[in-house]
């Protein structure tokens, strides 16, 4: 499925002869910025992805230089603001990373709704086109936005029951999800993912909850021992937005304009979703081989989870309604794209 979908993306290849002979003279110079460093999973297996094909279908007009790890200052809640203001020409962040700021996305960061991060994302992308794209996201170009796969707790001791999280000092990566674990009974330390290995090597933290996929490049897996993952539908995912100045965006020729396009928006945020899921396999096995406690938490004894669960959406619910946004008529428009999406 993520060949297919990146075959669909890639449009027309013959312009890669073209670009090797630089028969086009380069136009414009875009860059991109993000947090991670360039050898972790999301850069190179779809951002820098998509970069490259952007730069092939514009026929070498567009450059785009790719800065990771903050290269170009700043700290990853700065981000959104950076595209912004201009600072980057385009960005991957975390929603969370800048609390109650885009409260409409934290709908699909609510426990227990996510099986599949492709159809999730496409299921995102759509209510940000319905809801989000005059609101939330007015100030920015979108050019996608997805799901990682299922959130894992990892810890330095064995997380089997809520209870054990009693007392645990628990990095979570957003407001919903520092609710969440909150509930369950863990302190929790809100901190962007660069921050985690230093954290847990210093004791800041004790453990921390994101997807298998991003432990590989932390190296989380030679830092803790024990890896709380659940079967069936994830205990929490988060949310990312891939965003573009406006500004630089409607400075490009429409054909420019075009080739953008073409390489975002929905088919784009369904594979790069798909993509972050496929690359937890990887450093799931590198935990085992290491001969760390993976513990698989089933769907029965997934019970107690639920409860504190049950509790973080009807608070977040009341939120959203105080705020003057409908939180039950937006999850259940999340639930109605979720199941359109897991049907196709």
């Amino acid at each position: 499925m993520i060949k297919r979908a990146f075959l669909k993306l890639a449009g027309t290849t013959a312009l890669a002869a073209t670009l090797a002979t630089g028969a086009f003279a380069q136009e414009v110079t875009l860059r991109m910025h993000q947090f991670l460093p360039a050898q972790a999973n999301v850069p190179k297996n779809v951002l820098v992805p998509w970069a490259e094909r952007v730069m092939e279908a514009s026929g070498g007009r567009i450059e785009i230089q790719h800065f990771p790890s903050m290269q170009l200052g700043g700290t990853p809640p700065q981000l959104i603001d950076q595209a912004i203001d201009g600072v980057a020409d385009i960005i991957w962040t975390v929603a969370g990373y800048t609390p109650g700021r885009f409260p409409r996305a934290e709908v699909f960061e609510l426990p227990f709704l996510m099986t599949d991060a492709g159809d999730m994302s496409a299921a995102y992308w759509e209510l940000v086109e319905e809801q989000m794209m005059d609101q939330d996201f007015a100030d920015f170009k979108v050019l996608g936005v997805w799901v990682h796969g299922p959130g894992v707790i990892h810890s330095a001791d064995p997380i089997t029951a809520p209870e054990d999280l009693n007392g645990v000092k628990l990095r979570a990566p957003t407001r919903v999800t520092n609710k969440l674990f909150t509930n369950l009974g863990a302190t929790t330390v809100g901190m962007p993912v660069p921050a985690i290995p230093e954290s847990l090597s210093k004791g800041v933290v004790d453990g921390a909850v994101i997807p298998w996929e991003v432990t590989g490049a932390l190296k989380v897996a030679e830092l803790v021992e024990n890896h709380t993952e659940f079967d069936g539908n994830a205990i929490y995912t988060t949310t990312f937005i891939f965003a573009m100045n406006k500004a630089k965006y409607d400075s490009l020729p429409d054909d420019l304009k075009a080739v953008i396009d073409s390489q975002s928006g929905a088919a784009f945020s369904r594979l790069a979703g798909t993509q972050m899921q496929a690359d937890d396999g990887p450093s799931r096995d590198l935990a085992l081989d290491m001969g760390n406690n993976v513990i698989t938490i089933s769907e029965a004894d997934a019970a107690p989870w639920r409860v504190a669960a049950e509790a973080t959406t009807a608070e977040w619910i009341a939120e959203m309604d105080a705020s003057g946004i409908d939180g039950a008529a937006l999850l259940s428009r999340a639930n109605a794209l979720l199941e359109k999406h897991n049907t196709q």
